[in-house]
């Protein structure tokens, strides 16, 4: 599957003065007309639900171009399905470089796929932006020198939280974790084991899936027979419902936090049952456009209006469309920044010097920044507990940090 933006400007370059012509020469997929961007997604596999961030995004282009685009260019986001695949990530994404010749990439999605990419990316000198994955390695200037963190919080410091929590609540606690068996779900136990520390081994017990595991029941019984009064749920849509589900039928009632990631309503509560849910803790760094507290937010009606008028088959309730407005409004002030200059290095020196950005959809206080020295956009979350019927957000800010 292939979303783009249709442009019209096909040979444009071709007329523009010798100068222009020069400087586009040396910024890739940059023409008078056009900036080129790419990205990969699951718009088919066992995580499609998260192709909603992708069809968002190109949404927000489309509307971005119908109003002139980015200091008088226009944003052509090509947008290509990996299936949830890494190594179908590095073939779509060379193509990218090699036939589209994209000036850079954008959101991308899944922590083993932007890994699978990343050093090829280096090896092109393509900025890899606003990636579609909390994981904390990321952040790593040393190993990702060209790459920035999504505008979400880290999967690791929102461990940390989580056992923070747990802990001033029962300083004795055993945890039991279910988790992905690769780096998103590995974050989880880093973040937890960050906070326990020496007590790590002795007090939690682990549980891994595959994504392609039709179920997870067996590792849900496990885990109630370790006796653990805390259970950390780092999984994705499908698998967070499952353990949901098959812990309340077993009669498992720990305080349960579930990763932020899995906790649409319609999606993930409404599958596993709305009861059995109930009294699970979470964390929240967006507004969700269902809360009633945000019934009058000027940043969510405008949201409304985006969506219904550029997305308009999507599910209003599906807050990935939430998080592709807030990536997609990053890099339009990323590429607005740049002006004339869209060279690799102009791009990223942009990219690491974001100060204060507030977006609509973040929660209130909640602001961008990064800087050379830091490649994580956000790192504030706010605490919430799901009612039995939607998420109440409570507490202070807090950084896993």
């Amino acid at each position: 599957m292939r979303f783009a933006m249709a442009l019209g400007v096909l040979g444009a370059v071709a007329f523009v003065t010798l100068p222009a012509a020069s400087i586009a020469a040396e910024m890739r997929g940059v023409t008078a007309t056009e900036i080129r961007i790419g990205q990969t997604m699951p718009y088919s596999g066992p995580v499609s639900a998260f192709g909603a961030l992708g069809k968002g995004e190109v949404g927000y282009f489309r509307m971005l171009n119908e109003k002139g685009g980015i200091n008088g260019r226009k944003v052509n986001l090509i947008s290509l399905d990996d299936s949830y695949a890494p190594p179908k990530s590095v073939e779509q994404t060379r193509k990218l470089v090699e036939s589209d010749e994209v000036a850079l990439i954008f959101s991308s999605i899944g922590t083993a796929h932007n890994t699978a990419i990343a050093k090829y990316l280096q090896s092109k000198n393509v900025p890899q932006l606003f990636i579609g994955s909390g994981a904390s390695k990321f952040a790593d200037i040393a190993q990702y020198p060209q790459a920035t963190m999504g505008v979400q919080a880290p999967f690791r410091y929102e461990a940390r939280l989580y056992a923070r929590y747990a802990l001033a609540m029962n300083p004795s606690a055993k945890f039991a974790v279910i988790s992905q068996n690769d780096d998103y779900g590995r974050d989880y136990l880093a973040g937890l084991k960050d906070v326990l520390g020496d007590k790590y081994d002795t007090v939690v017990t682990s549980a891994t899936y595959e994504i392609q595991d039709p179920t997870i029941d067996s590792q849900i019984v496990k885990l109630k027979a370790s006796g653990a009064e805390v259970f950390v749920i780092a999984a994705t849509p499908k698998f967070a419902a499952q353990a949901i589900r098959k812990s309340f039928e077993i009669g498992w009632r720990p305080m349960t936090f579930l990763s932020n990631v899995a906790v649409w309503v319609s999606t993930v509560m409404e599958p596993a049952g709305l009861e059995a849910g109930t009294g699970i803790l979470s964390t929240a760094y967006v507004k969700d456009p269902d809360d009633p507290a945000w019934k009058d937010d000027p940043g969510v009606k405008g949201w409304r209006e985006f969506m219904t008028k550029y997305v308009p088959e999507a599910d209003q309730h599906d807050t990935n469309y939430v998080n592709s407005y807030n990536s997609a409004m990053a890099l339009e002030a990323v590429l607005k920044a740049c002006g004339d200059d869209l060279s690799t290095e102009n791009i990223l020196k942009q990219a690491y010097a974001i100060h204060d950005l507030e977006l609509p959809m973040l929660l209130p206080g909640i602001k961008v920044n990064t800087s050379p020295t830091d490649h994580v956009p956000v790192d504030q979350m706010q605490f919430m507990r799901f009612n039995g019927r939607s998420w109440e957000r409570f507490g202070e800010l807090q950084t896993g940090n």
